[in-house]
């Protein structure tokens, strides 16, 4: 019996878990379940349920809340050595030394742990413009929102690569920046899509998705990768930025058509497990 708790993907059993913890019932379903399929909205209490009735799960999410944030995607590059940019980790605004940003080097990046689609992401260009930022983040440690990351800026001629896992395939696109002096890649702020430049850096990017795949076992997320420019020409290996578990889709066709890849890609792993027939 396949148990779904995605509200596209059709399973035997069809259960909606949104604004509630699993109940004594889902629990009952996910103990007969032969596998349980689980939407990109799902809590970290749905996600613990199915993973103590059932061996079988996708998506696989087990590094989305080992690795909580922004600082739990670079402590997890760290785990696995992954190539990224340069980072400090601070839980707390009062855990960041007033020495720190005295000795960096400008512009830096400064990123909270919340958000997404470019919200909470800063481009620092001196000393003088940190106390702001703190001061937001600050207040929203009050409201129980802690934790930022401070990074090196990389220079990549204004674009960064797009890689979206979804079960066994890896699809890839670039973010370009729409406006030259704009400092974000995200669809939301302006960026653009670029879905056939530079084939073989795409190639490289998608294989560093499908080694990350491996060993961590994520099979739905969006990857961020930054390829280091020097005057102008991609120099070393694509450094990892970030990892969106929830993302957006119009660089895979819209919301209709990544349905359709999720489907695709839901069934291709229940026949890999063993959950349906050839």
């Amino acid at each position: 019996m396949i148990v779904s708790y995605h509200p596209v993907l059709a399973g035997d059993v069809n259960r909606i878990c949104a604004g509630r913890d699993p109940n004594e019932e889902d629990l009952a379903l996910m103990r007969q379940a032969s596998a349980i399929l689980l939407p990109q909205g799902c809590t970290e209490t749905l996600w613990n349920a199915a993973r103590q009735c059932c061996s079988r799960i996708f998506p696989d999410y087990r590094c989305r809340f080992l690795y909580k944030g922004k600082l739990g995607d670079i402590r997890l590059f760290q785990n696995y050595r992954l190539p990224h940019p340069r980072s400090w980790l601070f839980p707390t605004v009062d855990s960041c030394p007033p020495q720190f940003w005295d000795n960096a080097t400008y512009p830096l990046v400064v990123k909270h742990n919340e958000g997404g689609e470019g919200s909470h992401v800063f481009l620092l260009n001196n000393r003088e413009s940190v106390a702001p930022i703190l001061r937001m983040f600050a207040g929203m440690e009050k409201n129980g929102f802690s934790g930022f990351l401070a990074q090196e800026r990389i220079p990549t001629n204004g674009r960064d690569l797009r890689v979206v896992i979804m079960g066994d395939t890896i699809y890839s696109y670039w973010r370009v920046q729409g406006a030259e002096e704009s400092f974000y890649h995200n669809l939301s702020k302006g960026a653009v899509l670029d879905m056939v430049s530079d084939p073989h850096l795409q190639a490289v990017g998608r294989h560093w998705a499908r080694h990350l795949s491996c060993v961590s076992g994520i099979n739905l997320a969006g990857l961020d990768f930054l390829f280091p420019v020097n005057e102008g020409h991609v120099t070393g290996h694509p450094l990892f930025l970030e990892i969106n578990y929830y993302f957006g889709r119009k660089g895979l066709g819209g919301s209709k058509n990544f349905y359709r890849l999720l489907e695709e890609a839901s069934q291709a792993w229940l026949k890999r497990v063993g959950c349906v027939g050839p």
